[in-house]
Protein backbone atom coordinates (compact mmCIF):
# COMPACT_ATOMS: atom_id res chain seq x y z
CA UNK A 1 0.00 0.00 0.00
CA UNK A 2 1.27 3.42 -1.17
CA UNK A 3 1.25 5.78 1.68
CA UNK A 4 -0.05 9.22 1.40
CA UNK A 5 1.91 12.17 2.21
CA UNK A 6 0.28 15.15 4.50
CA UNK A 7 1.44 18.37 5.23
CA UNK A 8 1.14 19.60 8.14
CA UNK A 9 0.60 23.54 7.32
CA UNK A 10 1.38 25.52 10.50
CA UNK A 11 1.98 28.88 11.39
CA UNK A 12 0.03 31.90 10.13
CA UNK A 13 -0.01 35.92 9.76
CA UNK A 14 -1.39 36.78 12.98
CA UNK A 15 -0.29 36.85 16.76
CA UNK A 16 -2.04 33.04 17.11
CA UNK A 17 1.02 31.86 14.84
CA UNK A 18 3.30 30.56 18.13
CA UNK A 19 0.17 28.63 19.34
CA UNK A 20 -0.27 27.08 15.91
CA UNK A 21 3.35 25.84 15.76
CA UNK A 22 2.42 23.94 19.01
CA UNK A 23 -0.95 22.80 17.66
CA UNK A 24 0.99 21.66 14.18
CA UNK A 25 3.73 19.60 16.56
CA UNK A 26 1.17 17.83 18.00
CA UNK A 27 -0.89 16.44 15.13
CA UNK A 28 2.76 16.15 13.43
CA UNK A 29 3.47 13.60 16.17
CA UNK A 30 0.08 12.01 16.44
CA UNK A 31 -0.53 10.71 12.68
CA UNK A 32 0.02 7.30 11.85
CA UNK A 33 3.65 6.73 10.20
CA UNK A 34 2.04 3.00 8.97
CA UNK A 35 -0.29 4.96 7.27
CA UNK A 36 1.13 8.54 5.84
CA UNK A 37 4.03 9.86 5.28
CA UNK A 38 4.01 13.30 7.23
CA UNK A 39 5.71 16.32 6.60
CA UNK A 40 5.38 19.95 8.48
CA UNK A 41 5.02 23.36 6.50
CA UNK A 42 5.40 26.81 8.01
CA UNK A 43 3.40 29.22 6.53
CA UNK A 44 3.93 32.49 7.68
CA UNK A 45 4.30 36.52 6.41
CA UNK A 46 7.76 36.41 4.80
CA UNK A 47 7.67 32.80 3.55
CA UNK A 48 6.29 29.59 2.99
CA UNK A 49 8.49 26.36 3.80
CA UNK A 50 8.56 22.57 4.22
CA UNK A 51 11.09 21.56 7.50
CA UNK A 52 12.86 18.38 6.19
CA UNK A 53 13.84 16.02 9.45
CA UNK A 54 16.93 17.70 9.49
CA UNK A 55 14.99 20.73 10.38
CA UNK A 56 16.57 22.14 7.02
CA UNK A 57 14.17 24.39 5.02
CA UNK A 58 13.09 23.76 1.41
CA UNK A 59 10.78 26.68 -0.27
CA UNK A 60 6.98 25.99 -0.76
CA UNK A 61 6.39 26.72 -4.63
CA UNK A 62 3.23 28.84 -4.35
CA UNK A 63 2.09 27.79 -7.87
CA UNK A 64 1.08 24.28 -7.28
CA UNK A 65 2.03 24.11 -3.28
CA UNK A 66 4.85 21.55 -3.72
CA UNK A 67 8.63 21.87 -2.04
CA UNK A 68 12.32 21.39 -4.19
CA UNK A 69 14.28 18.37 -2.52
CA UNK A 70 18.07 18.81 -2.15
CA UNK A 71 17.80 15.50 -4.62
CA UNK A 72 15.89 17.64 -6.81
CA UNK A 73 12.81 15.34 -7.00
CA UNK A 74 9.35 17.24 -6.74
CA UNK A 75 7.64 16.99 -3.37
CA UNK A 76 4.01 17.19 -3.67
CA UNK A 77 0.85 16.16 -0.45
CA UNK A 78 -1.80 14.68 -0.87
CA UNK A 79 -3.36 16.33 1.79
CA UNK A 80 -3.07 19.37 3.64
CA UNK A 81 -3.73 19.56 7.40
CA UNK A 82 -4.67 22.45 8.14
CA UNK A 83 -3.78 23.79 11.70
CA UNK A 84 -3.70 27.39 11.20
CA UNK A 85 -5.12 29.74 13.79
CA UNK A 86 -6.26 32.92 12.47
CA UNK A 87 -5.66 34.49 8.89
CA UNK A 88 -4.89 32.94 6.06
CA UNK A 89 -5.80 29.26 7.24
CA UNK A 90 -9.08 30.15 9.39
CA UNK A 91 -10.95 32.87 7.60
CA UNK A 92 -10.48 30.78 4.13
CA UNK A 93 -8.12 32.80 2.47
CA UNK A 94 -5.59 29.73 2.03
CA UNK A 95 -8.67 27.33 1.44
CA UNK A 96 -9.73 29.36 -1.44
CA UNK A 97 -6.16 28.87 -2.91
CA UNK A 98 -5.83 25.64 -2.00
CA UNK A 99 -9.11 25.16 -3.70
CA UNK A 100 -7.80 27.01 -7.12
CA UNK A 101 -4.89 25.20 -7.76
CA UNK A 102 -6.93 21.67 -6.55
CA UNK A 103 -4.93 20.61 -3.53
CA UNK A 104 -7.07 18.44 -1.02
CA UNK A 105 -7.10 19.90 2.91
CA UNK A 106 -8.81 19.08 6.07
CA UNK A 107 -10.98 21.32 7.82
CA UNK A 108 -13.93 23.92 6.86
CA UNK A 109 -13.93 24.89 2.93
CA UNK A 110 -14.01 28.41 2.01
CA UNK A 111 -17.39 29.92 2.77
CA UNK A 112 -17.38 28.56 6.21
CA UNK A 113 -14.12 29.01 7.33
CA UNK A 114 -14.63 33.18 5.58
CA UNK A 115 -18.44 33.08 7.95
CA UNK A 116 -17.15 31.60 10.78
CA UNK A 117 -14.46 33.91 11.25
CA UNK A 118 -16.60 37.03 11.05
CA UNK A 119 -18.58 36.94 14.64
CA UNK A 120 -21.48 39.33 13.43
CA UNK A 121 -22.29 37.38 10.46
CA UNK A 122 -22.35 34.19 11.94
CA UNK A 123 -24.40 35.57 15.41
CA UNK A 124 -27.01 36.19 12.24
CA UNK A 125 -27.31 33.56 10.79
CA UNK A 126 -27.04 31.43 13.47
CA UNK A 127 -29.93 33.35 15.02
CA UNK A 128 -32.33 32.17 12.27
CA UNK A 129 -32.19 29.01 13.55
CA UNK A 130 -32.96 29.74 17.01
CA UNK A 131 -29.55 29.93 18.72
CA UNK A 132 -29.91 32.92 20.95
CA UNK A 133 -26.38 35.41 21.37
CA UNK A 134 -25.85 38.85 22.97
CA UNK A 135 -27.06 41.87 22.23
CA UNK A 136 -24.22 43.73 20.48
CA UNK A 137 -23.57 47.09 18.28
CA UNK A 138 -20.96 46.50 15.24
CA UNK A 139 -18.71 49.67 14.54
CA UNK A 140 -16.72 50.10 11.30
CA UNK A 141 -13.29 51.89 12.45
CA UNK A 142 -14.21 55.95 11.53
CA UNK A 143 -17.42 55.77 12.73
CA UNK A 144 -18.44 58.11 15.39
CA UNK A 145 -18.65 56.67 18.69
CA UNK A 146 -21.56 57.53 21.54
CA UNK A 147 -20.27 56.35 24.38
CA UNK A 148 -23.63 57.56 26.08
CA UNK A 149 -25.62 55.79 23.49
CA UNK A 150 -24.21 52.89 23.34
CA UNK A 151 -23.77 52.31 27.43
CA UNK A 152 -27.71 53.02 27.27
CA UNK A 153 -28.34 50.25 24.83
CA UNK A 154 -26.28 47.44 26.09
CA UNK A 155 -26.35 48.93 30.07
CA UNK A 156 -22.84 48.01 32.07
CA UNK A 157 -20.39 46.23 32.22
CA UNK A 158 -20.39 45.33 28.37
CA UNK A 159 -17.63 43.91 26.29
CA UNK A 160 -15.81 45.03 23.45
CA UNK A 161 -14.34 42.74 20.58
CA UNK A 162 -12.66 42.29 17.01
CA UNK A 163 -14.91 41.02 14.63
CA UNK A 164 -12.66 38.89 13.30
CA UNK A 165 -9.91 37.94 15.49
CA UNK A 166 -8.75 34.74 17.47
CA UNK A 167 -7.22 33.87 20.93
CA UNK A 168 -9.06 36.60 22.70
CA UNK A 169 -7.11 39.35 21.34
CA UNK A 170 -8.07 42.80 22.05
CA UNK A 171 -10.93 42.52 24.03
CA UNK A 172 -12.23 44.36 26.84
CA UNK A 173 -14.44 44.14 29.50
CA UNK A 174 -15.70 47.75 29.74
CA UNK A 175 -17.24 48.36 33.56
CA UNK A 176 -17.53 52.29 33.38
CA UNK A 177 -18.54 54.36 30.60
CA UNK A 178 -15.42 56.26 30.88
CA UNK A 179 -13.29 53.50 29.55
CA UNK A 180 -15.10 52.35 27.08
CA UNK A 181 -13.18 54.71 23.65
CA UNK A 182 -10.11 53.02 24.82
CA UNK A 183 -10.95 49.75 25.01
CA UNK A 184 -12.83 50.56 21.35
CA UNK A 185 -8.80 51.24 20.65
CA UNK A 186 -7.85 48.29 21.46
CA UNK A 187 -10.02 46.07 19.35
CA UNK A 188 -9.17 48.33 16.28
CA UNK A 189 -5.85 47.76 16.54
CA UNK A 190 -6.52 43.49 16.11
CA UNK A 191 -9.90 44.26 13.45
CA UNK A 192 -11.22 47.35 11.22
CA UNK A 193 -14.35 46.25 12.87
CA UNK A 194 -15.58 45.80 16.29
CA UNK A 195 -18.68 44.52 18.21
CA UNK A 196 -19.67 45.53 21.48
CA UNK A 197 -21.70 43.05 23.23
CA UNK A 198 -24.03 43.67 26.29
CA UNK A 199 -22.79 41.17 29.46
CA UNK A 200 -24.24 38.35 30.18
CA UNK A 201 -23.88 36.86 33.25
CA UNK A 202 -23.62 33.30 33.45
CA UNK A 203 -21.21 30.63 33.27
CA UNK A 204 -19.04 30.02 30.31
CA UNK A 205 -18.65 27.23 28.62
CA UNK A 206 -16.50 25.78 25.54
CA UNK A 207 -18.12 23.12 23.25
CA UNK A 208 -15.75 20.62 21.09
CA UNK A 209 -17.82 19.50 18.33
CA UNK A 210 -15.99 17.10 15.04
CA UNK A 211 -17.87 15.25 12.53
CA UNK A 212 -16.44 11.70 13.08
CA UNK A 213 -17.32 8.71 10.89
CA UNK A 214 -19.96 10.42 9.52
CA UNK A 215 -21.69 11.52 12.35
CA UNK A 216 -21.86 15.38 14.34
CA UNK A 217 -20.55 14.40 17.81
CA UNK A 218 -20.13 16.68 20.66
CA UNK A 219 -16.62 15.67 22.07
CA UNK A 220 -17.11 17.75 25.38
CA UNK A 221 -18.37 20.52 27.45
CA UNK A 222 -15.48 22.53 29.30
CA UNK A 223 -16.27 25.30 31.97
CA UNK A 224 -14.06 27.66 32.10
CA UNK A 225 -13.52 29.20 35.42
CA UNK A 226 -10.87 31.88 34.55
CA UNK A 227 -8.83 33.51 37.36
CA UNK A 228 -8.90 37.18 35.54
CA UNK A 229 -11.90 38.96 34.64
CA UNK A 230 -13.07 37.07 31.52
CA UNK A 231 -11.65 33.96 29.28
CA UNK A 232 -8.89 36.26 27.71
CA UNK A 233 -5.16 35.25 25.93
CA UNK A 234 -3.47 34.80 29.53
CA UNK A 235 -6.31 32.95 30.60
CA UNK A 236 -6.16 30.55 27.55
CA UNK A 237 -2.69 29.71 26.59
CA UNK A 238 -0.86 31.33 30.06
CA UNK A 239 -2.61 28.56 32.51
CA UNK A 240 -4.76 31.82 34.10
CA UNK A 241 -7.67 29.87 34.22
CA UNK A 242 -9.34 26.41 35.63
CA UNK A 243 -10.85 24.14 32.66
CA UNK A 244 -13.40 21.19 34.09
CA UNK A 245 -14.47 18.74 31.78
CA UNK A 246 -17.39 17.85 32.10
CA UNK A 247 -18.59 21.35 33.02
CA UNK A 248 -20.23 21.02 36.38
CA UNK A 249 -24.34 21.23 34.54
CA UNK A 250 -27.48 19.35 35.04
CA UNK A 251 -28.46 16.57 32.78
CA UNK A 252 -31.55 19.39 31.06
CA UNK A 253 -28.53 21.65 30.59
CA UNK A 254 -26.05 19.73 29.06
CA UNK A 255 -28.54 18.05 26.56
CA UNK A 256 -29.96 21.45 25.57
CA UNK A 257 -26.24 23.03 24.63
CA UNK A 258 -24.93 19.63 23.13
CA UNK A 259 -28.49 20.16 20.94
CA UNK A 260 -27.88 23.82 20.05
CA UNK A 261 -23.87 22.98 19.80
CA UNK A 262 -24.68 20.61 17.06
CA UNK A 263 -27.86 22.23 15.39
CA UNK A 264 -25.04 25.80 15.10
CA UNK A 265 -22.28 23.14 13.56
CA UNK A 266 -24.76 21.35 11.39
CA UNK A 267 -26.45 24.88 10.19
CA UNK A 268 -23.18 26.59 8.91
CA UNK A 269 -22.27 23.06 7.04
CA UNK A 270 -19.14 23.00 9.26
CA UNK A 271 -16.68 19.90 9.03
CA UNK A 272 -13.54 19.40 10.59
CA UNK A 273 -12.74 20.61 14.37
CA UNK A 274 -14.98 23.27 16.19
CA UNK A 275 -15.22 24.55 19.11
CA UNK A 276 -17.81 27.06 20.24
CA UNK A 277 -18.10 29.22 23.28
CA UNK A 278 -21.37 29.84 24.85
CA UNK A 279 -22.62 31.90 28.83
CA UNK A 280 -24.95 29.61 29.98
CA UNK A 281 -27.96 32.07 31.44
CA UNK A 282 -30.57 30.33 33.31
CA UNK A 283 -29.67 26.98 32.11
CA UNK A 284 -29.92 29.05 28.16
CA UNK A 285 -26.92 28.70 25.89
CA UNK A 286 -25.79 32.05 24.21
CA UNK A 287 -23.37 31.70 21.66
CA UNK A 288 -20.09 33.95 21.95
CA UNK A 289 -18.32 32.46 19.00
CA UNK A 290 -17.37 29.72 16.70
CA UNK A 291 -14.01 28.28 16.25
CA UNK A 292 -12.96 26.17 13.14
CA UNK A 293 -9.15 25.93 13.81
CA UNK A 294 -8.95 25.79 17.96
CA UNK A 295 -6.14 25.26 19.25
CA UNK A 296 -4.63 21.68 19.77
CA UNK A 297 -1.57 21.90 21.66
CA UNK A 298 -1.16 19.48 24.52
CA UNK A 299 -2.80 22.01 26.83
CA UNK A 300 -5.54 22.78 24.58
CA UNK A 301 -9.57 22.51 25.41
CA UNK A 302 -10.07 20.09 21.99
CA UNK A 303 -7.41 17.35 22.69
CA UNK A 304 -8.52 17.66 26.52
CA UNK A 305 -12.28 16.94 25.50
CA UNK A 306 -11.13 14.24 22.79
CA UNK A 307 -9.73 12.10 25.62
CA UNK A 308 -12.20 12.42 28.38
CA UNK A 309 -14.90 11.08 25.64
CA UNK A 310 -12.43 8.14 24.79
CA UNK A 311 -10.85 8.90 21.00
CA UNK A 312 -7.45 8.94 20.81
CA UNK A 313 -5.40 11.94 18.75
CA UNK A 314 -4.22 9.54 16.54
CA UNK A 315 -7.65 8.77 15.50
CA UNK A 316 -9.01 12.06 15.73
CA UNK A 317 -6.36 13.57 13.50
CA UNK A 318 -6.55 10.48 11.17
CA UNK A 319 -9.96 10.74 10.71
CA UNK A 320 -9.75 14.56 9.23
CA UNK A 321 -6.85 13.08 6.76
CA UNK A 322 -9.33 10.33 5.69
CA UNK A 323 -11.97 12.43 5.25
CA UNK A 324 -10.27 15.00 3.45
CA UNK A 325 -8.68 12.46 1.02
CA UNK A 326 -12.30 11.08 0.24
CA UNK A 327 -13.59 14.69 -0.63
Amino acid sequence: MNKKSVAVVMGGYSDEYVVSLKSGQLIYDSLDRSLYDVYKVVILKDEWYFLDENDNKHEINRGDFSAALDNGEKLKFDVCFNIIHGTPGENGILQAYWDAIGQKYTGCDFYQSALTFNKKDTLAVLSKYGIPSAKSIYLRKGEEINADKITEELGLPLFVKPNQSGSSLGISKVKEKSGLIAATEVAFKEDDEILIESFLNGMEVSVGVIDFKGETIVLGITEIVPKNEFFDYEAKYEGASEEITPARIDDETRTRVEEIAKRAYDSLGMSGFSRSEYILMDGIPYMLEMNTNPGFSPASILPQQAKHYGISITDLCGNEVEKALNK
